[in-house]
């Protein structure tokens, strides 16, 4: 079982690992610290290297209990110890939009009762899908950016623990999407507390202070349905 780094240290770019297992351009690791996407966060890109032996992570994904990182050449079967680097602009740009995600999320539950539906982020933008039961207009989302912002700019720390599943499982706030999306094997929560504003059962990366966010700029909003809507946003 791959241990996941990122778990502990989402600031973590480079590290040393064993290779586990080496099919053509798939390779399984010791431990890693790229993310293999999840809950709307994509997957890490970035190299390895080993001597003259370089080549790009392209890909990753969990399998098994592993983390399978798809290469875009294969390497030899005789290496056994790696040097591997993030694409750490991407990364971080990944862990500034999931925090916002939070915060946004924390927003739109306080302000408007809406729960979370899907959502996606990418290293330049991000979307949220939520169910809203009130009114729709112009006015409502301005009011959600205007509330963003003011609790972004508050520099909340960003703390990261776990909790036992059923303990977990008693607070609706950390379950704040429309389906509980956390397996029934998992015994243990990771949570992810923006403190004062947000905690939510995550599995992702994320900033350590909201200050490092920036500012969130909706940039389209839309209904997808009675109370289905969304909104798309860049942060400056």
């Amino acid at each position: 079982m791959t241990e996941e780094l990122f778990l502990e240290d989402s600031y973590l770019k480079e590290f040393e690992a064993r290779v586990e297992r080496l099919n053509g351009r798939e390779m399984v690791l010791d431990k890693t610290a790229f993310y293999p996407g999840g809950g709307g966060q994509p997957p890490d890109k970035g190299t390895l290297r080993v001597g003259p032996i370089q080549a790009t992570v392209i890909d990753a994904r969990r399998e098994e209990g592993d983390v399978v990182h798809v290469l875009d050449a294969a390497i030899p079967d005789t290496v056994r110890e790696l040097n591997l680097t993030l694409d750490w602009k991407r990364r971080y740009a990944h862990m500034r939009y999931h925090t916002a995600l939070h915060v946004l999320s924390a927003v739109i539950w306080r302000a408007f009762d809406a729960k979370v539906t899907g959502g996606r982020m990418h290293a330049d933008r991000a979307r949220m899908d939520f169910s809203l039961p009130g009114e729709w207009t112009a006015d409502v989302v301005g009011e959600i950016q205007r509330l963003t912002n003011e609790a972004l700019g508050e520099e909340r720390p960003v703390k990261v623990y776990e909790l036992p599943r059923e303990e977990a499982m008693k607070n609706p706030d950390l379950i704040r999407t429309q389906t509980n999306l956390v397996p029934e094997r998992v015994e243990t929560v990771r949570i992810v507390e923006i403190e004062g504003i947000d905690a939510q059962a995550d599995g992702g990366t994320h900033v350590a202070n909201t200050r490092e966010v920036g500012e969130l700029e909706i940039t389209g909003h839309k209904s997808k349905g009675r109370q289905n809507k969304r909104v798309e946003f860049i942060l400056r």
